[in-house]
């Protein structure tokens, strides 16, 4: 709308064909936004037959202030919050920088009530990654236009890089780590890239078509974080009554399945497609938590346990 109104206020007479080309959207929803102008921000726009497009009957300085719920408002100063986590890295200063355009449209009783909330709420992000904007913005593009991408990846534990060609599909922002789910032109399959070891990005001639089945939550589903594996466990897990009461505060998958019997123990239950990343979450507990099955499961504990204490003997 802010669009349409500086089109009209510059004498441009835009219709709803020629803004549904510039704004990629259908010209009915331009329709729609321009009736809402008119009907709920009361600005004077009339179709002009003889040029084809919208004017203003009279002058108009600047675009009507938004007003907004209180409901909406902490919504908003959420999302301002949120921006915290990315101090210090390439992307704070353009939130910062889109929030003030957004919030310069507000009125003035929603300003107050937005800086009297200010310390009401704030955001601790922990080991936020440090992601170059430049290969961010780069990605955005290469999904936006569907072309194909050539980069240096560098996988876990190895010293030198290795160059892929990949088609992206996605990106994931999972616990403060971006990530790309991309079709791996060599390997014929689904990847996932962590971007912080990724480098000299270059967007290709390739053009592509994503498939119209592809969707993160199903490409993830099964996963208990981000590592996708081809494995069917279920995995059962008993925690005490400490560890109880802060398993029960959350959803930690989907699948999950929470049973707490008389004895202020609890059994989680879940599918899982690997175990590789649940057994870190599990030693995260400590001995708050206790695996029942798969028995693949306890073994890896077992093994990590007395590499541990084989580990800190000799410092006794």
């Amino acid at each position: 709308m802010m669009r349409i109104h500086e089109e009209i206020k510059q004498g441009r007479f835009p219709n709803c064909t020629r803004l549904a080309q510039a704004l990629e959207v259908s010209g009915r929803t331009v329709q729609r936004d321009v009736d809402f102008m008119k009907d709920r921000l009361q600005l004077p726009i009339e179709y002009d037959s003889r040029r084809y497009g919208f004017t203003y009957s009279r002058p108009v300085d600047k675009f009507p202030s938004v007003s907004l719920t209180e409901s909406e408002i902490f919504a908003l100063l959420v999302a301002h919050k949120s921006i915290a986590q990315y101090q210090g890295t390439e992307f704070y200063q353009p939130l910062q920088t889109a929030f003030g355009k957004l919030t310069g449209q507000l009125d003035g009783e929603a300003h107050y009530t937005l800086s009297d909330l200010d310390q009401a709420l704030s955001f601790r992000p922990f080991a936020p990654q440090d992601t170059d904007l430049e290969v961010f913005s780069l990605l955005s593009r290469a999904l936006q236009q569907r072309r194909g991408l050539k980069f240096d990846y560098k996988n876990l534990g190895v010293k030198k890089s290795r160059e892929r060609q990949v088609h992206p599909y996605h990106l994931a922002c999972v616990e403060n780590q971006w990530y790309l789910f991309a079709y791996d032109l060599e390997s014929k399959a689904m990847r996932t890239f962590i971007l912080t070891r990724l480098s000299n990005p270059n967007m290709t001639a390739d053009r592509f078509t994503r498939p119209k089945d592809f969707n993160p939550d199903e490409y993830l589903k099964g996963s208990f974080k981000i590592f996708k594996g081809q494995d069917d466990y279920e995995v059962v897990i008993e925690f005490d009554p400490w560890a109880t009461a802060f398993i029960r505060e959350r959803n930690w998958h989907p699948t999950q399945e929470l049973i707490e019997p008389p004895s202020g123990n609890s059994r989680v239950r879940m599918r899982l497609n690997n175990i590789v990343e649940i057994e870190r979450w599990l030693l995260s507990w400590g001995t708050h938590a206790t695996v029942i099955r798969p028995h693949a499961l306890v073994q890896r504990i077992i093994k990590t346990a007395k590499d541990l204490v084989q580990k800190y003997e000799n410092e006794r």
